[in-house]
């Protein structure tokens, strides 16, 4: 191939390059608005943020958040249900357009995901069962502690948590577990912990939200101390459609401005926190 010949060639690459990427340009949002209809990953099993309620629909926070926006988008939203490990690895093919869950927008998370808007603030605390002896997060040295897979409660009882959100501060382990067992969900470890203190874990490490929402649907545990740490949860999308990024963070910025999100915080969790303490 003489040296026209290539640059030819090399010309009409970059041309189909950016012919593709401009036609990628805004692809989940046409989607999206062509289907008049939002798919939305959240748990089925995640109170208050997510759950099946008594007529075995969704319900919880995030569901009316997901409601909210689909509003303001003018479309219907679709929820789907899988597992926060399938959320977190990324491959969603399509198959839902925005993730719910509260998840905390880490550096490691943002190399696979987009992060369109800040939508409530989480701390994370420790339970234990309602006959444990401890008086404070020290006496879980060298207990063993459950958590939900794929979480910064994961990371921080693991003692490998980086505080990489927007205004960070650092993280201060409390205790050193003997054992960290992993568990799909928050509530498949409170179901542990529920048989006894000790039986199968010394406590969980979970949502503030979680562990209330647990103690007042009957579960034998109680929190010990105050919060191990705090951050910012956020929508999360995959890289690739900045356009839809924006439309979620101005649907969720009315929803701020009208007042809507703070009133569905207070619904589901008797406190405004969607403001960052």
């Amino acid at each position: 191939m003489t040296k026209l010949n290539r640059m030819v060639a090399a010309a009409v690459a970059l041309a189909v390059t950016l012919v593709a990427s401009t036609a990628n340009a805004g692809a989940v949002l046409d989607r999206v608005l062509a289907a008049k209809t939002l798919k939305v990953a959240v748990g089925a099993d995640w109170p208050p943020m997510s759950f099946l309620n008594d007529k075995h629909e969704l319900d919880g926070f995030d569901v009316d958040v997901a409601k909210g926006i689909g509003e303001r988008l003018g479309v219907k939203v679709q929820f789907v249900t899988p597992g926060w490990d399938i959320i977190t690895a990324g491959n969603w093919q399509g198959r839902w357009d925005l993730a719910m869950g509260q998840m905390t927008p880490t550096k490691k998370r943002a190399e696979t995901f987009s992060f369109p808007a800040v939508y409530i603030y989480a701390s994370a605390v420790a339970a234990v069962h309602k006959d444990s002896k401890a008086t404070k997060i020290s006496d879980l040295d060298g207990k063993v502690v459950g958590v939900a897979a794929n979480t910064t409660t994961e990371s921080y009882a693991n003692h490998i948590l980086t505080p990489d959100w927007l205004d960070a501060t650092p993280v201060k382990y409390q205790f050193n577990p003997g054992k960290v067992k992993t568990y799909e969900s928050s509530n498949m470890a409170f179901d542990d912990l529920r048989l006894g203190d000790g039986a199968r874990l010394d406590a969980v490490l979970a949502g503030d939200s979680q562990v209330r929402t647990a103690i007042r649907s009957g579960y034998p545990i109680k929190q010990l101390g105050g919060s191990l740490f705090s951050a910012p949860a956020v929508l999360a999308t995959v890289h690739g459609d900045k356009e839809f990024d924006g439309k979620l963070a101005t649907a969720l910025k009315s929803m701020r401005e009208d007042g809507t999100l703070s009133k569905l915080s207070n619904k589901w969790y008797g406190a405004d926190r969607t403001i960052a303490e």
